[in-house]
């Protein structure tokens, strides 16, 4: 059986060592740095001809840097004969452009495909992607994970009785994933009615279901990253009546007044994956992260063993 071997870029290095210690393997050397000019530079220090490889690179901000560096891995291990590359990339940036809304914008979800799979890998695993579709953007075989065991474990874990629960979608588009929640956790399941009103501004006025009144309310999303739509939806619940107010994500991206707005929100807990990692845990005291090392790590296995892993939708794993 060929050999595995993981490598981590420097976006999320922690996430792939802890990703190694669940799977009892030693991290990939790899030297990466800059050339003077900030081109990235790398070499793998190790021999992975014939191996079965596996590059962990989320594309999360620096996204530009961490992009590039992740199609330069992916270059060095396909020059350098790996029999099969897999990028593992817990969050996929530039996912937010993926039609044509208006004229004259790219769809950037399509393009990064394109560049990945051009860079030479032969497959790619994922998790929560902004839009489940981009996964028919890429020529090659996508493994798209979703965070909601990890999730649904912990809320669980705080054993809050079912009829004191309310599962919450900060807008309509969210309301698939709430459902899931839903089918897991039970309670009221309620959609707070957002209405765009420019290109930058969004208004939440009303709640669809429920009721949240005197309810422990968690909102569902898949990404926190300007949080303007999160903490408008948590403010629209609290006005309603919950007793406690959740927010949950896989992708805590937090760019911008994230944090301030998070700061003064009406929430008990943020509950956030690992899929990026967090400075700012450090400034929101309220702030829990929550390890998807385990699930990438009994996926990246059950791909290297050429088994299922659609267990993995179903199931906590560790």
């Amino acid at each position: 059986m060929r050999e595995i071997k993981i490598f981590s870029g420097r976006a999320n290095p922690k996430l792939a060592e802890d990703v190694c210690n669940f799977l009892h393997l030693k991290l990939g050397r790899v030297s990466l740095g800059e050339f003077p000019d900030g081109e990235i530079q790398c070499k793998i220090e190790e021999d992975v001809r014939g191996r079965d490889v596996f590059l962990v690179q989320p594309t999360c901000p620096p996204v530009n840097n961490n992009l590039i560096e992740l199609l330069v891995m992916i270059d060095s291990c396909r020059r350098a004969s790996a029999e099969r590359i897999t990028a593992v990339i817990p969050y996929y940036g530039y996912a937010r452009q993926d039609r044509k809304d208006e004229g004259r914008v790219p769809i950037t979800a399509k393009l990064v495909a394109d560049l990945i799979t051009s860079a030479g890998a032969d497959r790619v695993l994922t998790m929560d992607l902004h839009a489940a579709q981009i996964q028919g953007f890429f020529n090659v075989p996508v493994d798209h994970l979703n965070a909601s065991p990890v999730l649904n474990h912990y809320f669980l874990s705080l054993g809050v009785p079912t009829e004191n629960l309310c599962v919450v979608s900060p807008d309509a588009g969210s309301i698939k994933r709430a459902v899931t929640h839903h089918r897991r956790l039970n309670g009221e399941l309620a959609i707070v009615d957002k209405r765009r009103t420019s290109a930058h501004e969004t208004t939440t006025k009303n709640i669809i279901g429920g009721p949240v009144d005197g309810k422990v309310a968690v909102i569902f999303d898949d990404m926190i990253s300007t949080a303007g739509s999160i903490c408008g939806a948590a403010k629209v619940v609290h006005k309603a009546g919950a007793k406690e107010i959740y927010l949950a994500a896989t992708h805590g991206v937090l760019c911008g007044p994230a944090v301030a707005r998070l700061q003064a929100a009406p929430i008990k807990e943020i509950i956030l994956t690992d899929t990026i990692p967090q400075k700012s845990q450090d400034l929101l005291k309220n702030m829990r992260v929550l390890s998807v090392a385990p699930l990438l790590g009994e996926a990246i296995k059950r791909i290297h063993n050429d088994e299922s892993i659609s267990a993995l939708f179903r199931e906590h794993v560790g």
